[in-house]
């Protein structure tokens, strides 16, 4: 028949063991002697056996004491481990973060490491979903900061960066090259009507090709070279790739990420999810090309006289 061991007694036996006697172990455990010394007693009366020599001025363990001193560690050190994870409040806040799906990636997981490793004990919760979808639920207090792609004019948030918009397509792909242009795009996705817009300027006709509710599902499409479809610059474009179409297609919209932020996000901790959302995003934004002109020989040495 299995019996078990009293790990309050076994905690009074460690402690006795690591400092050298009862005194010093009973102040360390809040405990009197006597009630160190009771439990040690019954602890040695429940094993058979004595866990320490009194024989001298200091106790020493005995032969059985040093074999059941290890295992008495584990035991107490995986019951402490129990112990704090179902009974420890870990969580000392949370935040809801939304953000669209397509620009998650690249910049988004470094961020979420990086504040995990600051603040262990605050929850994050990601939303990802499309912008319209995400400030309606700000508006109605379900996210505390969501991050958004709108157009120069649109919205009220804190602009990040500019990011245009891209042609996409399978690898060395050609469905670009039809006419009418076959076009896949998700159902709710805002780049949608920009771009029919952008076609139907530049007089190029244009049909759906694909729709659906999943991204998943429009990459699929894509990457058979079935459709073409956009991507803002500077987001993780795999398996696709820009279409080098030799202006044969109309430039796109540029899009600002805007960042929105709650009344209540004040705490230290809010404020550095912010700062490293800021940092991640505006390292995004697509440099200005940088134009140089070069000088007749002449007119440079006129200049420099």
């Amino acid at each position: 028949m299995a019996r078990n061991l009293d790990l309050t007694a076994l905690r009074a036996f460690v402690t006795v063991a690591d400092v050298g006697g009862v005194t010093r172990a009973a102040g360390l455990l809040h405990l009197s002697q006597s009630a160190v010394s009771m439990q040690l007693k019954r602890l040695e009366e429940s094993i058979g056996q004595p866990l320490f020599d009194r024989s001298g001025r200091s106790i020493e363990l005995t032969g059985e004491g040093e074999q059941l001193l290890s295992y008495a560690r584990r035991m107490l050190e995986l019951n402490d481990q129990v112990w704090g994870k179902l009974t420890d409040n870990a969580l000392e806040g949370e935040i809801t973060l939304g953000v669209p799906h397509d620009i998650v990636m690249p910049a988004l997981p470094p961020v979420l490491q990086r504040f995990h490793a600051e603040f262990p004990r605050m929850k994050v919760t990601l939303i990802s979903s499309f912008t319209r979808a995400l400030k309606q639920e700000f508006v109605r207090g379900a996210c505390d900061v969501i991050l958004t792609t709108e157009e120069r004019g649109e919205g009220n948030g804190e602009t990040l960066c500019h990011l245009p918009l891209t042609w996409v397509g399978a690898p060395g792909g050609r469905a670009w090259k039809q006419r009418p242009l076959r076009l896949a795009f998700e159902e709710r996705c805002k780049f949608r009507a920009g771009v029919q817009s952008a076609l139907d300027a530049a007089g190029i006709p244009w049909e759906m090709a694909v729709t659906s509710e999943m991204s998943r599902t429009i990459d699929a499409s894509v990457v058979a070279d079935l459709a073409v479809h956009a991507r803002l610059a500077g987001t993780q474009m795999d398996p696709l790739e820009p279409i080098d179409h030799g202006g044969a297609l109309p430039d796109l919209p540029i899009n600002n990420v805007n960042l929105y932020v709650a009344e209540s996000c004040r705490g230290e901790a809010h404020q550095a999810l912010l700062h490293m959302l800021r940092q991640a995003y505006s390292t995004m934004a697509q440099p200005r090309p940088v134009v140089t002109t070069t000088l007749p020989v002449d007119l440079r040495e006129r200049m420099s006289s």
